[in-house]
């Protein structure tokens, strides 16, 4: 007989170093609120720069690249903190912080 193939959120759990399956679906959570704030807070701040949401542009991607992602690491830090998982995300943002350092 075949052993079973580990599902979508067990190895999530493992690939993540997670204690347990509630946790990695309070993470998923965090991602999804996260995501969810910065649609609905996204067009008031391009709006308040005077940013048309219509067109693109190159102004508009290097606004969004230095405005919205590093406030998207914020929120996820606040919603992580909210659910009980900020020390995972904290990881997270540290390790994302150290490969761009690198990169330079």
């Amino acid at each position: 007989m075949r052993a079973s193939k580990p599902n979508f959120l067990e190895r999530l759990k493992s690939k993540w170093q997670l204690n347990s399956l509630l946790q990695v679906v309070l993470v998923l959570i965090v991602f999804a609120l996260t995501g969810f704030t910065i649609l609905f807070i996204k067009k008031p701040i391009f709006d308040f720069l005077g940013i048309s949401m219509e067109r693109g542009g190159f102004w508009k991607t290097v606004l969004y690249l230095l405005l919205v992602l590093p406030l998207y690491q914020i929120i996820l830090l606040i919603w992580g903190f909210i659910f009980g998982q900020f020390h995972f995300f904290w990881e997270k943002e540290k390790a994302f912080f150290r490969r761009i350092i690198k990169k330079k």
